[in-house]
């Protein structure tokens, strides 16, 4: 064997070596999941037509922002009436108090007057309170995801007008087989990937059910076990990377290479 050939045999091997370790390594497919977010709901505490909106969908908003009004018409009337009912309360009470100053009233009757007064007084603060909350106001910072109801549209009570998206909400959902939760742990850092998104996206687990998605025979084959699988649910380090309802893979070895799923 000439030099020439011995050197064309050894980068033969070499080739031939580096191809069986390529295909021996191995390759993590990964699991399939979806982005969800645990939505803020906003809605008014008593019906009414909705009569402003002070936002839009994909808007940011800061706590204590205004959000929406609804027609507060009836509420103010009872405001009015109850403020009425105080007046009248006060002038009573204020005739007890001088008419037992002097002798001429009764300890019962200026008790009786004060316990008029105070009722009609709360009256007066709830009345108040059912007027002011006939305007939204953001109770968390975030993201604007949806609006339900528009101008001129009535709303019912407990009905929400709008959802918010808070950033730190925003949770990966994804599934694992039994054989794979031994190597999981809360706080465990995967590989997240999806379409067009950044290559460096990760997630921290914070949640492992500890029961199968469906109850199995209390005696099932090995076949049947296989497919049992587990919900686990992580956050995103980086929420804006990522879309409500967007597919994604999730690779529980970050330093595994991927497998082509093409």
């Amino acid at each position: 064997m000439t030099s020439s050939q011995r050197i064309f045999a050894i980068a033969l091997l070499t080739a031939l070596a580096a191809g069986l370790a390529g295909c021996k390594e191995k390759r993590d497919p990964g699991f399939q999941g979806w982005v969800e977010a645990d939505m803020i709901y906003v809605s008014p505490d008593e019906a009414g037509r909705v009569t402003k909106l002070d936002i839009r969908e994909g808007e940011v908003v800061k706590v204590g922002d205004a959000l929406y009004s609804v027609d507060d018409d009836l509420q103010l009337a009872d405001l009015n009436q109850n403020k009425a009912t105080l007046a009248n309360a006060q002038q009573v009470f204020d005739r007890a108090d001088s008419l037992r100053k002097t002798g001429s009233g009764t300890q019962a009757t200026l008790d009786s007057a004060v316990s008029d007064l105070r009722v009609a007084q709360a009256r007066v603060v709830t009345s108040e309170t059912r007027l002011a909350r006939r305007k939204g106001f953001a109770p968390v910072a975030g993201t604007i995801q949806q609006i339900y109801f528009r101008e001129g549209e009535m709303v019912a009570a407990q009905r929400p007008v709008l959802s918010i998206m808070p950033p730190g909400n925003m949770k990966l959902r994804f599934f694992v087989p039994e054989t794979e939760l031994p190597k999981l742990s809360i706080g465990d850092e995967v590989r997240v990937a999806c379409d067009n998104c950044a290559a460096d996206l990760t997630a921290k687990i914070y949640f492992i059910a500890t029961s199968a998605e469906y109850t199995p025979p209390v005696i099932y084959s090995l076949e049947e076990r296989n497919k049992l699988v587990y919900l686990i649910q992580a956050r995103p380090s980086r929420p804006d990377a990522l879309r409500v309802g967007q597919p994604i893979d999730v690779y529980l070895n970050p330093k595994t290479p991927v497998a082509d799923k093409r």
